[in-house]
Parts: C-alpha cells; structure tokens; sequence
C-alpha cells in the first residue's frame, strides 16, 4: 500500500511538471518527463514526444497560446506500469469572426475544454515516464475577451466539429491546423476502446497505439 502510494504521487508529480514547465515554454526540463518512446495525442498533433515539442515551440514563436490547468487524479500502478487520469482543462486563445465596436471584423476569443488526460506511464531507468497520452475531450465553450464583442461563428463549419471539443476544433482550425475527428469524449466506442486499451496495456499486454 506504502508503495502504491509512493509511485502514485511520483507519477502526479510527474503530470504536473508536464503542465507547468510546458505552459511555461521550458522546454529542456519538459523533455525530461517523457518515456523515450513516448507519443503525445492532440486534436492537433499526433506524434513522437520530440516532435510534439519542436511543433509547439514553432506555434509560440508564432504567438499560439495554449495553456492547462489541472484537477484531480485518479491513478492505477500494477509493477513498473500505471495508468493516470487527470481532470484537466486546456485553454486557448485567437481570432475568430464576430463584431468587434459594432463591426465585423476578427474578434479575440479563448476556449476552455473541459476534460481529462488519460496516461500511459511506464518505468524507465528507474522513474517514472509519460509513455503515451491520450486527452479525453469532455465539452467545450467560447467567450470574447471583450464582453462587449459579439463572436459570429460560421454554423455549419462548427456542426461539423465532435461535440466534446467543438469550438476548439473550431479555433484550431482557424489558424491553420488539420484537426483529429475521432478523438475520444465522455460517451461513446472511442473512449470505451481507450479503456479497454488501458486495462489490455496495464495487464501486461502490448500498447496499441
């Protein structure tokens, strides 16, 4: 039990260092806590850690802002495996259509989704490493920076975005990213699958990428 719970507040300590030295652009500390092998998945981006990080500094040099802000965690350790839930929330701020002092014109906008991260942590060379993350992408809202600004989203694009991520699919778009469809929400096959993956990969079998 003592040790269960020892692993289970490194591995937290862990995801929060994830957040916190992302957001905050050092990149050098966040390669640390990462499996040598280990793969992120985003509505925008999916792929190799390594890679994840070059993609987001070339989006901050670009001025994206995205930023995360975490809630509790759920986390089961079986042998040098585990699998870590985290509530989550991912916030990101642009440009999208509207009316802006009573004219169209782009209106500055932030998105916060609503969700969980859903980790694959292993063991390597003695501590504990994100090996693959999967967010679960629970509902999402838009605001106007300015109260007074009024956003006029394009319908019929925003219908065609998952429920679960909607609006920030909607902003991603919108600055030039190609957006994952079949990412997994509250309900439904795909995060049923996740959890199945989860509990296939925590039992000793193969991760399923």
């Amino acid at each position: 039990m003592k040790d269960n719970l020892q692993d289970e507040l490194l591995i937290r300590q862990m995801v929060e260092r994830w957040a916190v030295w992302r957001d905050a652009g050092d990149w050098q500390r966040f390669a640390t806590v990462w499996h040598p092998q280990g793969v992120m998945m985003a509505t925008w981006f999916q792929g190799p850690y390594a890679d994840f990080i070059r993609v987001t500094q070339e989006g901050w040099a670009k001025g994206v802002s995205i930023l995360h802000f975490l809630g509790g965690s759920a986390i089961e350790v079986v042998g040098e495996r585990a699998i870590a839930q985290t509530k989550m929330t991912i916030s990101q701020r642009g440009m999208v259509e509207g009316i802006n002092s009573g004219e169209a014109g782009p209106v500055l906008c932030d998105v916060v989704c609503t969700g969980r991260f859903y980790d694959f942590v292993q063991k390597h060379e003695d501590q504990w490493k994100l090996l693959h993350r999967q967010p679960i992408y629970e509902k999402d809202r838009i605001d106007p920076v300015d109260s007074a600004a009024v956003v006029k989203l394009d319908q019929q694009a925003l219908a065609g975005f998952p429920e679960g991520y909607r609006h920030l699919a909607y902003i991603q778009t919108r600055i030039g990213y190609t957006v994952k469809l079949d990412m997994p929400m509250l309900k439904g096959p795909v995060v049923a699958e996740l959890y199945d993956r989860g509990a296939r990969w925590l039992a000793g079998g193969e991760l399923e990428r």
